[in-house]
């Protein structure tokens, strides 16, 4: 009985120390909205709010329309009194909730870019917890369609162009090449546009440049387009799950490269050390529990007798 118990428990831990990371916890992202524009957001009462919950991709859409203020820049029908002239939504795929804290996984300049924009701002919510939808759909297509379905016939955004590393379908959308076109577009929609009208531009990551890279030339060229703006940044679950981050994709491609003879294999970084001292651990203490299962094995196993001979006289 305790022999076969200690068998199941020894492949139970060798069955999860080999499952992934992945599969072993559910993953979700955060999402990040701000505006340096104090009196642009007037259904926002609060000036800093996190909602902690564990919220559907569904969920996070309403509460951006409702908590974050949205609702009065792109529906027709909610006209503030003093409008933001854009919004900006931008969608990667580096960092999943535990980064936050932990930053095992994220890109540290991309966190810290976050966090200055984030503290810096005249109204800021904060999403730490975003679970994938069921369907799988990509974020800013799902994103684009709650806000649609929410503002029903009064989606007033007058225009919604978005990058080509974005996913979305139908609709009059604008579509911008590059960086350097959005440039040129927000400068073109500055001079064109007019009063109480809000555009939408939607970013997402690409495979050329990092996170960081992309969100803050963003950032900058819509600054110096002297528009007033507030910005989404929001991971995608699903981009999260499937592909592999940027720096760990660009540190596995160098390290395998055929011609790369700056890098020696013999040579372990710090992830290399985390990996190692968890392995040495488990195995350590695998081999601690199967050393204490046989020491109960053998106590168990132990016949005392149940009696004692008398001895004889001499």
């Amino acid at each position: 009985m305790m022999r076969n118990l200690a068998v199941g428990v020894v492949t139970i831990l060798l069955v999860v120390a080999q499952l992934p990371s992945g599969l072993t916890l559910p993953s979700t992202v955060p999402a990040f909205l701000w505006s340096p524009h104090q009196d642009g957001l007037l259904n926002s009462r609060m000036k800093e709010a996190v909602n902690y919950q564990t919220l559907s991709s569904k969920e996070f859409a309403n509460s951006v329309m409702s908590e974050g203020g949205w609702s009065s820049l792109l529906c027709s029908g909610n006209e503030a009194q003093q409008p933001l002239d854009l919004a900006l939504l931008f969608v990667g795929s580096e960092l999943q909730s535990s980064d936050i804290c932990g930053a095992k996984h994220a890109d540290s300049e991309l966190v810290d870019f976050l966090k200055v924009s984030f503290t810096r701002a005249n109204f800021s919510l904060a999403f730490p917890y975003i679970a994938a939808s069921e369907n799988e759909e990509v974020m800013e297509s799902m994103l684009i369609s709650e806000f649609t379905e929410t503002c029903g016939h009064n989606f007033g955004a007058s225009k919604v162009a978005f990058l080509e590393s974005c996913s979305l379908e139908g609709g009059n959308y604008e579509k911008l090449a590059d960086l350097h076109t959005v440039n040129d577009y927000l400068v073109s929609r500055m001079e064109n546009r007019q009063k109480g009208q809000a555009d939408l531009v939607v970013a997402c990551q690409g495979s050329s440049h990092s996170e960081r890279q992309i969100f803050s030339e963003l950032i900058n060229s819509v600054e110096q387009s002297g528009a007033r703006y507030t910005v989404l940044y929001v991971s995608d679950p699903v981009r999260s799950i499937q592909y592999p981050s940027f720096r760990e994709l660009e540190r596995f491609l160098a390290e395998s490269s055929p011609g790369n003879e700056s890098i020696d294999s013999r040579v372990c970084d710090g992830v290399c050390q985390i990996k190692s001292s968890l392995l040495e651990g488990l195995l350590v203490g695998i081999a601690l529990l199967i050393i204490l299962i046989s020491g109960l094995c053998c106590m168990m196993g132990i016949d005392t007798p149940t009696r004692f001979e008398t001895p004889q006289d001499s």
